[in-house]
């Protein structure tokens, strides 16, 4: 039963796009205040989630809204009024579906229920909808029992709550839902039944619009067969799969009731072609913010191209997520890593530009990049056959003119690289397992805001996540288990790569990464590590650790706290530097350490945690604060915390200026370090110059730049045994090394003295 067709009922109300004449600000009844040129009210004509809205500003206690139209009341007939509503600034009021009851002779009938179920709105732009049934009779799951006295209803919403805040209202929808309580024989149709073939071969698309049409609230049943579908299908009904669907790649299947993974391989009778068909489905207006896996395991012959998969769309910046599920890699040639060898000529003019590349119509987009002065995880962003160029995401420090470069192109699970941008995308408790054959997600070239959320990425072959441009613009990483495969070999010898940034503002929060060449490799500024737990060790003796955080670029403006690092090191270059030797710009500074645990076993002694390793001359640290840390090593001792790694450039120790190593505890460790430091020097005969060797307690065996405190501890005596009450003279940078402090007394004297000094200047 349906009144609204088989009665010719009129029962929705118009669109705002009509005007907000026959709106009422009060309860609907002829006369009252409607919005029609309301200051707190506008029609919106393009929002992204409504299409047009009302947008209204709440200033009563309870902000009303009816529609003037008279609703009829019949008995046996049941109405259920939705209405879908967000917040887009201010206050945060409450929704509610309600009604003004009329009886005869337009009489108010005031004793019954006129509003239905609140609901307070959370969140700015989050789309909640609010419904409530009105009917005759009392019923389960009627909201608002009017009896038989009502004779109609003047139906829309009320904003309660705090006033001051604007929402957007989409057009509210009044429709006839009696067959949900007084049930027809069936509550199903059958798409066979509106002409629906099943043989593959005909096109069924015209009968599954039909069957929809016709359900009005119940269930589609898709048979037993095999159906082709060659148009766009839209089921605003639920539907059941028997039978399966098959569909060319640029059409597109949108369950609206029922939008999940399972539905969806019910309806392809295949995983994988299910989850393209549900991905599409997720980018083109399901009404879904996300794809539910239902827990599906999907078995991966091959990369999926999710660009390809949607088809349609090369740019998404609208919040999407996929959840609940896991990828499972199944071996195959799929999985192979092309690579190819080609001559290119680079130009540090043109520092993100590779040209006159050899051979260069068999290299892939998003292929690795390595050869001589080429930085960790520089890949290929974009290829032009035609000028005979490679776009690369980051420049190169140091090759030559003209010179030969090894180009892999990894394969991974959920490859995103056809996007030419996409935002605002989430992954969430997802499970790949790559089982060493496949790579994990490929980003888009730019984008912002991609998140990887209580997922496990297992045994990637080559990378977890990689970036070959923007993409990874405020990466989000949070609760994510990254775990190699390569955990039986030395550290030396793995090549995996837990993930790569080349833009600003990652958030990298309380995941753990276990026994990966690398952890991850940070280009760009206001990294957050916060809470993160990576350990790369081995089972070798007395061997060499490898880096597990690598900063490419100078001035990194990064936070690393809470975090546990364990047999790894941070290695801090300018790698990604066209011209690096230092050239009027910040240096090395910006980094803050606080509050983490530093621990290393089985380590050889020239191991240390903190390394700096610049890739041109003239470089100085410029900002490094490194406070209430503990390093820890076990099964024997190393040198020192820190060092500079030379082997291309030194640091210049003359320039080093706001550093500080304080409130940090050092176990196993020969050499503390500390910035600035305080040392007791004692001077037991008569001298008039003092030398106190502050030797490598300064960060990096710094210079004594600076003398910030000379304090004598009892009294300074001379040989007469008189008191000396003047300061001495001091002079740092005293020694060959530059490394102690001299003091001058006006008479040889004795005695002991404090001394602070410190291997910087504060500016």
């Amino acid at each position: 039963m349906n009144k609204a067709i088989t009665d010719g009922l009129v029962l929705m109300p118009p669109p705002f796009s009509q005007g907000l004449g026959v709106w009422s600000s009060e309860n609907g009844t002829p006369g009252s205040a409607t919005y029609q040129n309301a200051a707190n009210a506008a029609f919106v004509p393009a929002d992204q989630d409504f299409g047009g809205a009302l947008e209204l500003v709440k200033i009563q206690s309870v902000q009303k809204l009816r529609y003037t139209g008279e609703t009829p009341i019949l008995p046996g007939c049941y109405l259920r009024i939705t209405a879908r509503v967000k917040a887009v600034s201010g206050n945060l009021p409450a929704v509610r579906i309600a009604g003004y009851a009329v009886g005869a002779g337009n009489a108010h009938i005031a004793n019954v229920v006129e509003v239905g179920p609140s609901v307070q709105l959370q969140s700015y732009g989050e789309v909640v909808e609010v419904s409530a049934i009105v009917g005759v009779g009392d019923r389960t799951g009627v909201d608002m029992v009017w009896g038989r006295a009502p004779l109609f209803g003047h139906f829309g919403l009320d904003l309660t709550g705090p006033t001051g805040g604007g929402v957007r209202i989409d057009d509210i929808e009044i429709e006839d839902i009696t067959s949900a309580f007084l049930r027809v024989l069936m509550d199903w149709v059958d798409v066979r039944d509106f002409g629906a073939i099943g043989d593959g071969v005909a096109d069924d698309t015209d009968a599954f619009l039909a069957a929809d049409a016709a359900a009005q609230g119940r269930s589609v049943v898709v048979s037993e067969g095999t159906y082709r579908l060659n148009g766009d299908v839209t089921f605003e009904n639920g539907v059941r799969f028997v039978g399966t669907v098959t569909m060319p790649a640029n059409r597109r299947l949108l369950l609206q009731k029922n939008y999940d993974l399972p539905t969806y391989i019910d309806a392809f009778g295949n995983e994988v072609e299910a989850f393209r068909k549900a991905f599409q489905a997720l980018l083109n207006n399901t009404n879904h913010e996300s794809l539910d896996m239902g827990g599906r395991r999907i078995e991966l012959g091959a990369p999926i191209d999710m660009a390809a998969a949607v088809n349609n769309l090369d740019t998404y910046e609208i919040r999407r997520v996929i959840r609940n599920g896991q990828f499972n890699v199944q071996p195959g040639p799929a999985w192979n890593t092309p690579t190819v060898t080609s001559s290119a000529r680079y130009n540090v003019n043109n520092p993100n530009m590779l040209t006159d590349v050899a051979n260069i119509a068999n290299i892939e987009v998003g292929s690795l990049v390595t050869g001589n002065g080429v930085g960790r995880e520089v890949y290929v962003r974009a290829k032009n056959v035609g000028a005979g160029s490679l776009t690369l995401s980051q420049p190169l420090w140091g090759p030559a003119g003209t010179q030969s470069y090894s180009f892999r192109r990894f394969r991974y699970a959920l490859d995103f690289s056809g996007f030419a941008r996409l935002s605002k995308f989430t992954l969430t408790d997802i499970e790949f397992q790559l089982d060493g054959e496949a790579s994990g997600i490929l980003l888009a070239p730019e984008g912002e805001t991609f998140h990887l959320r209580d997922c496990w990425i297992t045994k990637p072959k080559h990378r977890g996540i990689t970036s070959i441009g923007r993409g990874c613009q405020d990466l989000q990483i949070d609760r994510c288990h990254f775990v190699s495969d390569e955990q039986a070999l030395p550290a030396p010898q793995r090549q995996s790569v837990g993930f790569n940034v080349n833009a600003n503002d990652s958030k990298i929060r309380d995941s753990r990464f276990q026994r990966l060449g690398t952890t991850m490799v940070l280009f760009g500024n206001g990294h957050l590590l916060v809470g993160n737990h990576w350990f790369q060790g081995d089972n070798e003796t007395n061997g060499p650790r490898t880096a597990g955080v690598v900063l490419t670029e100078t001035n990194v403006k990064t936070v690393i706290t809470g975090c546990y690092l364990d047999n790894s090191f941070i290695e801090w270059t300018n790698e990604h530097d066209a011209q690096p030797s230092f050239s009027n710009e910040f240096s090395f500074g910006g980094l803050t350490l606080t509050g983490n645990i530093f621990t290393a076993n089985d380590v050889a002694p020239y191991f240390s945690w903190i390394v700096v390793k610049p890739y041109g001359p003239g470089h100085f640290l410029q900002g490094l604060s490194v406070e209430g840390n503990v390093f820890k090593s076990l099964n024997g001792s190393i040198e020192r915390i820190e060092r500079v790694d030379d082997s291309i450039a030194p640091l210049d120790l003359s320039l080093s200026r706001q550093i500080v190593f304080a409130g940090n505890s050092f176990n196993g460790v020969n050499q503390i370090t500390i910035n600035p430091v305080t040392l007791e020097f004692d001077q037991p005969d008569n001298a008039a110059t003092w030398v106190l060797n502050v030797g490598g307690y300064l960060p990096f065996e710094g210079y004594t730049r600076t003398v910030s405190a000379v304090v004598p501890e009892g009294e300074i005596r001379t040989s007469g045994a008189q008191v000396l009450y003047e300061m001495p003279s001091v002079t740092p940078l005293d020694g060959a090394n530059q490394n102690r402090v001299r003091l001058g007394w006006s008479a040889p004297a004795r005695g002991r003295v404090q001394v602070t000094a410190r291997c910087d200047k504060p500016f």
